[in-house]
């Protein structure tokens, strides 16, 4: 399929129109067409290792999420596909349905019934909203017998959510496709009020939800927490949810749109990040529903530019197929839910098809992300994160003090998407066995300590801190202070016993990428200097490096302060230009190279 010509006078950033995206979503359309079963039911895509739902709800998972892109690009298209999309996911639902729960030896079309298998319920939701959007020209002309059907099946998605998170907006989503289609509206509003009673529980302000009953912040604010409510609140012309929802939506997006490198990466951070440019969904579902701080032209630069980040990195491999990992196939960065289809939950960035060709989204030239406009730090006080980024290289800077998902990793260990102190568009995260990076530890026993849950302690302009319990009676009080490049690292040890080390490391860097840089202030032994800590690889490259400084405890208190920097500025000056630091007890008094000051107090019992 040939590729249409870039236009860089609309597009001078991305040179991407709609006819790329259009193009984009027919081609990974295309390429998974040879891997369904025999009447289209399922998809069964190859892959280095089955989810735990095992290979037959993988193969629904492949029908469900590329069944979503099809609808939107169908439905962006109102009605017109000249590629035969619809007709094959229309047999595949009919077949899928007949016998739903048969042994694959008998039936290798029959998708897993909900009942029986969880991650049907996920899969539902794709089902549900591809029907919805598609219904004019899909679910209108199936036959009764059929919707019935399909109806049974996705009727369990209305019941209470197995898992106590996002996953309650799965069986709205159901309930929103029921609704509009006239049938159990009872049991489905019921469901849908039930589901936002759960999320509001989760709500903290200025855009943000914990993903359950946790302090777990990621991309699934924006590419479910608001996708679904906000998306059902629009399809079903509800302006009562959408006047509720739709600002939620702004204000995150005046968070999460600073989380995009110039160059289009979003931040890696969390969970699922093999859903790749899915985070380009809530960007465009501001500018569909006029909930955004985005202009139309920002938008489309953000979401071609992820699109784009990913396509020319290598997400797709020489079949077309979208890998399980980050640029390539990477497995450190999966889950074990993770299996051949769920990349393509991709397909929700492609949520913009739904704007129609005319309007200025598509039309107006693009405008420049938050990143390359202005060095700024953003304190985001709910999650306890703050954002740094600098205009001269469009890198972002993630400074994470109060994010976690407890639970989500190996029993023992941190999870490396969410403990670290620090991530950017441009590196890391390492994963075990190799050295953190952006970490702070104990050595003790010849161990080094976890991180554990991060509670915050506080945000303001510039800066952010929190505190974890390494060990019992141990605390460290950690800081971040940020300007231009320049970050100061802070951390107050309280309890340890005197003498114990500890390690500070820095960014891990790949050949060719960034510079990153790491200076002791205090704390640290005189004249201390930096070791390198070779890491192997990380999602963003291999033969990565990181910085490290090394110190002890000198009482019941010890403060460490550390100046850090990462910057893909050419020959770059040292970080100790950057910043005068001075230390007076738990007071760090810095002045910035612009001449502007800083002064944060580290009280372990107030701040």
């Amino acid at each position: 399929m040939p590729t249409p010509p870039e236009n860089r006078e609309l597009s001078p950033y991305t040179g991407w129109t709609r006819a790329h995206w259009e193009n984009a979503a027919d081609e990974l359309l295309l390429a998974v067409r040879p891997y369904a079963s025999p009447r289209h039911g399922l998809i069964d895509l190859p892959g280095p290792r089955p989810s735990w739902s095992g290979a037959r709800s993988d193969g629904l998972e492949g029908y469900a999420r590329t069944f979503l892109l099809a609808a939107l690009r169908v439905a962006g298209a109102h009605g017109d596909d000249p590629q035969g999309h619809l007709a094959r996911y229309a047999a595949g639902l009919a077949a899928g349905t007949e016998a739903p729960g048969t042994h694959p030896d008998t039936d290798p079309d029959a998708w897993p019934q909900p009942t029986d298998v969880r991650q049907a319920i996920v899969e539902s939701a794709s089902v549900a909203l591809g029907l919805r959007l598609t219904r004019p020209w899909l679910w209108d002309a199936l036959d009764d017998r059929t919707r019935q059907r399909a109806v049974d099946w996705l009727l369990p998605a209305l019941d209470p959510s197995p898992v106590d998170n996002n996953w309650w907006l799965f069986g709205l989503t159901v309930a929103g496709f029921l609704q509009d289609a006239g049938i159990e509206t009872d049991r489905a509003a019921a469901t849908i009020e039930r589901s936002l009673d759960r999320i509001e529980q989760w709500y903290l302000g200025d855009g943000w939800y914990s993903d359950g009953d946790n302090r777990a912040f990621d991309h699934y604010n924006a590419w479910a927490l608001h996708f679904y409510p906000v998306l059902h609140a629009h399809l079903a012309g509800d302006k009562a949810l959408l006047d509720r929802y739709g600002p939620r939506l702004n204000a995150q997006l005046d968070a999460c749109t600073r989380l995009f490198d110039a160059n289009g990466a979003p931040l890696p951070y969390g969970r699922s990040l093999t859903y790749r440019f899915a985070a380009a969904a809530a960007p465009w579902l501001g500018t569909l529903t006029g909930h955004t701080p985005l202009t139309p032209g920002a938008t489309r630069r953000l979401a071609s530019g992820s699109l784009r980040y990913f396509l020319d990195r290598g997400a797709t491999d020489e079949r077309g197929l979208l890998t399980l990992g980050w640029h390539g196939p990477y497995e450190p960065v999966l889950q074990s839910y993770s299996g051949p289809g769920s990349p393509y939950w991709a397909s929700k960035g492609f949520l913009g098809l739904l704007l129609p060709a005319s309007h200025p989204a598509w039309t107006d030239p693009e405008e420049p992300l938050p990143a390359e406009t202005i060095d700024a730090v953003t304190p985001l006080a709910p999650p306890g994160l703050l954002v740094q980024s600098t205009a001269a290289d469009g890198l972002v800077r993630l400074h994470n003090h109060g994010s976690n998902h407890v639970g989500s990793h190996r029993a023992g260990e941190d999870d490396p998407g969410y403990a670290r102190h620090a991530y950017s568009t441009r590196t890391g995260p390492t994963s075990p066995p190799e050295p953190a990076d952006n970490h702070f530890a104990l050595l003790l026993d010849g161990r080094l300590t976890r991180r554990g849950p991060a509670a915050p302690a506080g945000t303001g302009p510039g800066w952010a801190a929190s505190r974890h319990t390494p060990l019992p009676g141990v605390q460290v009080l950690s800081a971040t202070l940020a300007h231009g490049r320049a970050e100061v690292r802070a951390h107050l040890v309280t309890g340890a016993p005197e003498g114990t080390a500890v390690r500070q490391t820095g960014w891990a860097t790949t050949p060719g990428g960034p510079t990153a840089q790491l200076h002791a202030v205090h704390g640290y032994p005189p004249d201390t200097e930096t070791v390198e800590l070779p890491t192997g690889a990380t999602l963003q490259g291999p033969h990565s490096r990181t910085a490290a400084l090394h110190g002890t405890t000198t009482g019941p208190e010890t403060l460490f302060v550390a100046l850090a920097s990462l910057t893909a500025e050419p020959a770059p000056d040292p970080v100790t230009t950057l910043a005068t630091v001075q230390v007076t007890g738990r007071t760090i008094h810095v002045t910035w190279d612009n001449g502007t000051t800083a002064q944060l107090a580290l009280a372990p019992e107030d701040l």
